[in-house]
C-alpha cells in the first residue's frame, strides 16, 4: 500500500483569545502542509484553551460571580458547529489540503453547555463531523457536559478509517472497544495528560487495536496565560511549566514511530502505511479472530454510523 505522511502539532493556543488562536492554527497547519502532511492533529481543547489551574470560582456548594464571569470569557473564546470560527477551521484544512482533526471547546448555542470536542475537516474544506467527550475528568465536569454516545464517530477516508477518543476516555475499555468495532485504523488521542504513564497507554492501545495511534498534547507555560489570570492567587500557585507535552505517534505493533516530544512546541511527523495494520492482525484482531462474540457483546446506545468521505 502507498505510504503518506501525518503530523501532530504540539503547541499552546493563545489562551482565551479565539481570533489569535485561529491565526496560530493556520500557521501551524500550513507548516505541516509544507512538510507534506495529509492528516494534521491538534491537541485537546486547542481552541482556545485547556484551562489548567483554573477553578472558575467553584467549590462544593457555591460558585462566585467572578468565576461565572471567567466561564463567560471561556465561552466567548469557544467554537460552535457551523459558526464563523468553525468555517475558518474548514478553510484552514482546505488551504493545507489535509484532513484536520482539532480539539475545541464546543459551545452548544441552544442549551448553553460547553463540550470538550474533536472537530474533523476534509481537504475540500468541509466539516465532516465531531466527537464530544463522553466523560470529562474530575474538575472538568464543572465546565464541560457529557456526550450521549451519538458522536462516537469514525470517518472512512481515502487515508483509512479515522477516529478516536479524547484524553482519559482512552482509559475506558468499552469506549476503546466501540472504536475498534468501527474498524479504526488511524486512532487519534488528543490529550492534556503529560505524565510518563500516558505513553504506556498509547502503546497499549496501538497493540490492542492493531492501529496507528496519534496522541497530541499542548506545551504550556504560565506566561502563555493572559496577564490578569497569571496574577490570580490560584495561578500563582501553579508551576511555571504547566504541561510538558509528550505528543507521540505509535505503530500498530506498539512501536514508537515519532516522539515523544517534550518541553517545547513543535511538529511530529510519520509515514503511515495501512498495510502494516493488516500485517499486525496476523496474530491478534480484537474484533476478528481474537474476539469471542459467542461470549461477549458490546452494544452502544445512540452510536453514529461510520461517515463515508470521498475526498
Amino acid at each position: 500500500m502507498k505510504a503518506y505522511k501525518v503530523a501532530i502539532v504540539q503547541a499552546s493556543p493563545v489562551i482565551f483569545d479565539l481570533e489569535a488562536t485561529l491565526h496560530k492554527v493556520a500557521e501551524w497547519a500550513n507548516n505541516c502542509a509544507r512538510q507534506g502532511a495529509r492528516l494534521i492533529l491538534f491537541p485537546e481543547a486547542f481552541v482556545s484553551a485547556y484551562p489548567r489551574g483554573l477553578s472558575f470560582g467553584t467549590v462544593v456548594g457555591s460558585r462566585t460571580p467572578e468565576g461565572r464571569e471567567l466561564w463567560q470569557r471561556y465561552w466567548n473564546s469557544s467554537v460552535a458547529e457551523g459558526d464563523p470560527a468553525c468555517q475558518r477551521l474548514a478553510r484552514i484544512a482546505k488551504e493545507a489540503q489535509a484532513y484536520l482533526a482539532i480539539g475545541v471547546n464546543e459551545k452548544d448555542t441552544t442549551s448553553g453547555t460547553l463540550y470538550c470536542s474533536m472537530f474533523y475537516f476534509s481537504p475540500a474544506g468541509k466539516f465532516l463531523g465531531k466527537h464530544r467527550k463522553i466523560k470529562p475528568t474530575g474538575q472538568e465536569r464543572v465546565i464541560w457536559g457529557e456526550d450521549d454516545g451519538s458522536t462516537l464517530t469514525t470517518l472512512d477516508t481515502p487515508l483509512g478509517k479515522i477516529g478516536g477518543l479524547i484524553c482519559w476516555e482512552n482509559y475506558m475499555p468499552l469506549a476503546r472497544m466501540a472504536m475498534y468495532q468501527k474498524g479504526v485504523q488511524l486512532y487519534l488521542a488528543p490529550t492534556a495528560d503529560a505524565r510518563d504513564s500516558w505513553q504506556h497507554t498509547m502503546r497499549h492501545i496501538a497493540l490492542e487495536g492493531r492501529c496507528y495511534v496519534l496522541a497530541g498534547n499542548q506545551y504550556v507555560i504560565k506566561s502563555n496565560y493572559p496577564e490578569d489570570l497569571q496574577a490570580t492567587d490560584e495561578m500563582k500557585k501553579q508551576p511555571d511549566s504547566l504541561c510538558r507535552g509528550g505528543s507521540v505517534i505509535v505503530g500498530p505493533l506498539g512501536e514508537l514511530i515519532a516522539g515523544p516530544l517534550w518541553d517545547k512546541e513543535g511538529i511530529l511527523t510519520a509515514e503511515i502505511n495501512l498495510g502494516r495494520v493488516t500485517e499486525a492482525k496476523l496474530d491478534f484482531d480484537p474484533i476478528g479472530h481474537y474476539h469471542r462474540p459467542d461470549l461477549f457483546n458490546l452494544s452502544v446506545r445512540n452510536q453514529s454510523e461510520t461517515i463515508k468521505v470521498d475526498e
